[in-house]
């Protein structure tokens, strides 16, 4: 037997950071060829556990001060006060700029209009709307307005069966072929919570107040629910297990709400297969509703020298939901071509042209060329008549 005992201790501290250091290592490669080898990498920063740790790496490596990765936020308005906080104290510590995105035709950070549009109770009401107007839609349009090529996530093999076999880049749902980058696919939580206390990385204070991760406040519960799990000075308080365990990380999220099949929530709709698709299906797919397919048909329509209709619209918009019927018997007895144009996907083409800062926006376009917004919520067939009747008189 060898003199000297073997320290079991010793040994597996040594073991744990030789697992860290490698997958640091391994982290730090992925971002980099998210960030060298594509022109506009994004990272949609939630400020969770695993979002804080890409914060910290990204900002190791540069990219957060030279540009070559842009963070970008979304705020549902229902998220926890101390969260666009944190928000703002972490651009300084790191020295960039997030850009937020929220609920189509809303103000950033003005809750009063989001609800005087959407309701306070969206969320109550139809949870699968709210998903598309605050999560999914706003997400989805930042990726788009940023131009982005390759999108930054933290999402892990560990929290879940959901998530269970995800690789270090993938295709992302989104645009079809945008490259999706899971720098801590290996990582557990565990590992994630090593790594901000090795480096005293900055972190959401909920974890403090037992939260193992957090989303919207109307949801999010600690684990266990008395809190006595805690994140406290880079050192955990209580149990930990209940938040280590396996596919644990999420358990406090989404508490109390289930889909339209009655099935458990899981996911917000962000990141699984089709979430492209912020609509079931498209709107006016029948009847004398005519679709304009690209800008320059748009731009051909309003040089005819004809009298015509746009609707400028979304799919997804509740809005332009409650108008389909209205504005497809509108057409039927318009006297003038009358069409629709997906406005979600041309944002800069239907502001400069067709009047449109929210959706739906409804223009007449005079034989002249001019267009002229329908400036009234009264979207009924009668009050689509009669401005049609007053500005082609």
């Amino acid at each position: 037997m060898a003199d000297d005992a073997f320290d079991q201790e010793q040994f597996n501290a040594d073991g744990k950071e030789m697992r860290l250091k490698y997958l640091e290592e391994q982290a730090m490669y992925a971002l980099k060829i998210s960030c060298e080898n594509y022109g506009n990498a994004v990272f949609p920063n939630a400020m969770i556990a695993g979002d804080v740790v890409i914060t910290h790496l990204l900002g190791r490596l540069g990219y957060l001060k030279d540009g070559k990765c842009t963070i970008m936020c979304v705020d549902t308005f229902h998220l926890f006060p101390e969260t666009m906080e944190f928000l703002k104290s972490i651009e300084e510590h790191y020295g960039f700029k997030a850009e937020v995105f929220c609920a189509e035709g809303v103000p950033v950070a003005d809750k009063a209009a989001y609800d005087a549009k959407y309701g306070a109770d969206l969320w109550k009401e139809d949870i699968e709307q709210y998903d598309k107007v605050c999560k999914v839609e706003p997400f989805q349009r930042g990726l788009k307005t940023l131009k982005t090529d390759c999108m930054i996530n933290g999402r892990t093999r560990w929290q879940g069966f959901e998530r269970a076999y995800i690789d270090l880049f993938e295709n992302a749902p989104i645009g079809g072929g945008l490259a999706k980058c899971n720098p801590l696919a290996y990582w557990t939580l565990e590992d994630t919570f090593d790594y901000i206390a090795k480096y005293e990385v900055p972190h959401h204070p909920l974890h403090a107040q037992g939260y193992p991760s957090h989303g919207d406040a109307k949801d999010t519960i600690p684990i266990p629910e008395d809190g006595s799990t805690k994140f406290v000075n880079f050192k955990f308080e209580g149990d930990r297990t209940p938040w280590l365990d396996y596919a644990s990380e999420r358990k406090g999220r989404f508490v109390g709400l289930a889909n339209k099949d009655g099935s458990t929530k899981t996911e917000c709709g962000i990141h699984v297969a089709g979430a492209e698709k912020t609509f079931d299906r498209d709107l006016w797919e029948a009847g004398s509703v005519k679709n304009i397919a690209s800008t320059d048909d748009a731009l051909e329509i309003t040089k005819s020298g004809k009298p015509s209709v746009i609707a400028v619209y979304a799919p997804w918009c509740q809005f332009c939901q409650k108008m389909e019927d209205e504005y497809a018997q509108f057409a039927e007895v318009a006297g003038v071509d009358v069409y629709k144009f997906r406005g979600d996907e041309e944002r800069e083409f239907v502001g400069a042209s067709l009047n449109t800062e929210s959706f739906p926006t409804i223009n007449v376009v005079k034989a002249d060329g001019t267009v002229i917004k329908y400036d009234s919520e009264d979207r009924t067939v009668d009050a689509f008549k009669a401005f049609v009747a007053e500005q082609t008189a």
